[in-house]
């Protein structure tokens, strides 16, 4: 007996103890291979696959171990355990369970259950832990027939109380130790030093006051406190500090008063109190854990959704009793998709975990920003003296995300779209307030993203309508019957001739009519929907161009605008060959226009494709130069063959003899990179007169023609002199 008992100071031997252990799961295929593995080991297994059938067999078998499943088909199997628990036939038992709630985990933990294992487990952890809970249930049974057969003994009672695993103490009348068993060790003490020494030496400084309830427990009967949680110090990490679980108990070695009696007749007299305290902070880490994880983002560390919507309910709660404004912010990250697309999901995260950092320093302490899920957040401001505050707030955060970040050596921009509901202007539920604040932010993201709007009604109205259009938009691009393609030339002014058309669609809706490409074409790009949109355009487009070929006209090109998204398509190029190759064409008749949001997206990506495409004839033309934020230096990285004037620069010609420096420098730009240069918007002969006398010699715009239908193409086509009457009779 003795020689067991040495044993038990190490590691469970490599060879397990026999044992018979009952396995209850529903999973049939589980089921078998746990026996099986549990045979390979040496053990006496025994299985069912109801909570039913498991408590038949528990009231007709003993077992040491019990491997249960708290989700089975009849009963719960917490009920299972409770009936184990209760029943007082202390049987181990091990939780192995696929259930991912956590309050499950803890109410089987707190209920009394041994170990919690969950699915999907590595066999040899499992099988280590069912070896420790039985070789602990080996142990306890030893030490109990110990106790029984050699109470007296002082050597032995001594031995046990040092091995146990547990800190076993004594405290005299004033508090200070008498005892302390070996265990006290773990905490950097020496026993030596801590006899004598008041109780209140280990005691962390917040925990005093109940710590004296429990070392000086005078009583010794069922009444005894037990299960309280104290702080004890640790000598090596001081500022840190291990729970512990405090036990009293009415027997030997569990905590209870200490008496002594001066004679036979004389009332007892108390010596000073014992009792055993229990480590548990692994457990309580365990719980702490489980608890963060349900609560709190896991790449961010933010409150998540189900946290953030628990304090938004304490704000409002506290904001009607007090009679306090407070607002929601609903924040979505611009181009987002983009950085994870192109610089991988690595890089994606990191971006994510430095923007939490950037908008956690933008705000106040009390308020609570939250990640709910993908590129969107969401931050709560309480007790704002108005809508001025959260409006200083978001564009400070907004200012914060548009600083560019370094993702390993690569240096990206982005923006963000923020919407603001306050309270209780726009809402008085958490539900209304969370919708409210996303309508703003999609409302932001419609007017071209990286801004600030505020909720109001009317934006119902208007979310609604984009959300019914958004439906129409892909019920029409599946039939693709409501679209047509309209036309616009591209004129030389001096040699009076047609050298190109635009293609420009429209959206004919069966009840709304003729829809322009400003209202659907940044839904399409929102949604996606785009590239499918622009595969219908090129192919009609190329349609279109292979007949004017064939009706002659054979030095004439065609422009087409492309989307970011249709760039970022692995197949855009093969997608232009494809259209090229259908309809016999040539890339020398095909042009490209793109944005300047291209150039300062995924650069690289677009250089090589446009590179392939030139290859091929075909010309890419910057859009709307002028308008972007694209640096000039990258024009020389890309194969460009001719930049646009945007429409906004040609407006602003007031006169004349005025100077315009913003289209002079266009134009000497493009004669200086030697590229064509086209002036678009162009609506007066003022116009076009400033454009000719700066060097820009194509244009377009209503002066010569609005956009046509392909008949009337081909009409002007015939006759383009048609498109000089106007400006003959202007002038």
């Amino acid at each position: 007996m003795i020689d067991v008992l040495l044993e038990s100071k190490e590691d469970p031997p490599s060879n397990p103890i026999s044992a018979r252990i009952l396995v209850i799961d529903d999973d049939l295929r589980l089921n078998e291979s746990l026996k099986l593995l549990l045979k390979l080991r040496g053990y006496d297994p025994q299985s069912c696959t109801t909570g039913t059938e498991a408590l038949r067999m528990l009231n007709q078998e003993s077992f040491d171990v019990i491997l249960l499943d708290l989700d089975l088909p009849d009963i719960s199997g917490h009920d299972v355990a409770n009936h184990v628990l209760q029943g007082g036939a202390a049987t181990p038992i091990i939780v192995i369970s696929g259930d991912n709630s956590i309050d499950s985990a803890i109410q089987a933990l707190r209920n009394g259950v041994t170990d919690f294992v969950k699915k999907p487990y590595q066999p040899e952890h499992l099988l280590k832990t069912i070896a420790n809970t039985i070789y602990r249930r080996h142990l306890e049974k030893t030490n109990r027939l110990i106790n029984n057969k050699l109470e007296h003994s002082k050597n032995l009672y001594r031995y046990l109380i040092d091995s146990s695993p547990d800190i076993i103490y004594t405290v005299d009348q004033a508090g200070c130790f008498t005892f302390v068993n070996d265990q006290i060790e773990s905490l950097g003490f020496r026993k030596e030093e801590l006899i004598g020494q008041h109780y209140s030496f280990l005691i962390h400084e917040d925990d005093i006051d109940r710590a004296k309830f429990v070392f000086n427990e005078r009583r010794k009967d069922s009444r005894t406190k037990h299960n309280i949680e104290l702080r004890l110090k640790c000598r090596s990490t001081i500022t840190q500090f291990r729970h512990f679980e405090t036990r009293f108990a009415t027997i030997v070695l569990k905590s209870r008063g200490l008496y002594s009696s001066t004679g036979a007749g004389e009332s007892e007299s108390f010596l000073g109190t014992y009792g055993v305290a229990r480590d548990i902070s692994d457990r309580k880490r365990i719980e702490e854990a489980i608890n963060h994880q349900a609560y709190h983002d896991a790449l961010t560390g933010l409150p998540n959704r189900a946290l953030f919507k628990d304090r938004l309910g304490l704000m409002i709660t506290m904001s009607q009793r007090e009679e306090l404004q407070c607002a929601t912010l609903f924040i979505d990250l611009d181009r987002f998709k983009w950085v994870n697309d192109t610089l991988g999901h690595m890089h994606g995260d990191e971006l994510l975990k430095m923007v939490a950092t950037r908008l956690k320093n933008c705000l106040r302490k009390g308020d609570t920003l939250a990640r709910l899920g993908g590129d969107e957040f969401t931050v709560l401001l309480p007790n704002i003296k108005g809508r001025e505050n959260a409006q200083n707030i978001a564009e400070k955060m907004l200012m914060e995300i548009n600083r560019s970040f370094t993702l390993g050596e690569q240096e990206v921009f982005i923006s963000a779209s923020v919407g603001i509901a306050m309270y209780p202007d726009d809402g008085t539920t958490i539900e209304a307030l969370l919708k409210c604040a996303d309508i703003a932010m999609y409302h932001v993201k419609w007017e071209g993203k990286n801004g600030v709007l505020f909720y109001n009604p009317g934006m119902n109205v208007i979310f609604h309508r984009k959300l019914s259009m958004e439906n129409d938009l892909r019920r029409a691009i599946e039939c693709g019957d409501q679209f047509v393609l309209n036309y616009q030339p591209q004129v030389d002014i001096e040699n009076h001739r047609i050298v190109g058309m635009e293609t420009l669609v429209r959206w004919n809706h069966p009840e709304r009519g003729l829809i322009a490409p400003g209202e659907f074409i940044p839904l399409a790009e929102e949604t996606g929907l785009i590239t499918q949109l622009t595969e219908w355009v090129y192919g009609q487009a190329c349609r279109d161009l292979a007949m004017w070929q064939k009706a002659g006209f054979t030095d004439l090109r065609m422009a087409i605008n492309i989307s970011p998204k249709d760039i970022g398509r692995r197949d855009f190029v093969d997608f232009i060959k494809r259209g090229l190759r259908d309809h016999k064409l040539s890339g020398d008749k095909l042009e490209i226009e793109i944005t300047e949001g291209i150039i300062m997206g995924d650069r690289e990506n677009a250089i090589s494709k446009f590179k392939e495409l030139s290859a091929l004839g075909v010309e890419i033309s910057i859009d709307d130069f002028g308008t972007g934020y694209s640096s000039l230096g990258y024009l020389k990285e890309f194969p460009i063959h001719t930049i646009k004037i945007d429409k906004s620069f040609v407006h602003g010609i007031s006169g004349i003899n005025d100077k315009h420096p913003i289209i002079s420098a266009i134009t000497a730009l493009a004669h200086g990179l030697q590229v064509g240069l086209i002036a678009e918007g162009v609506e007066s002969l003022e116009h076009m007169q400033v454009l000719q006398a700066v060097g820009c010699k194509v244009m377009q715009g209503f002066l010569f023609s609005r956009p046509v239908c392909n008949e009337e193409a081909l009409t002007l086509l015939a006759r383009p002199e048609i498109l000089f009457c106007r400006v003959i009779e202007i002038a």
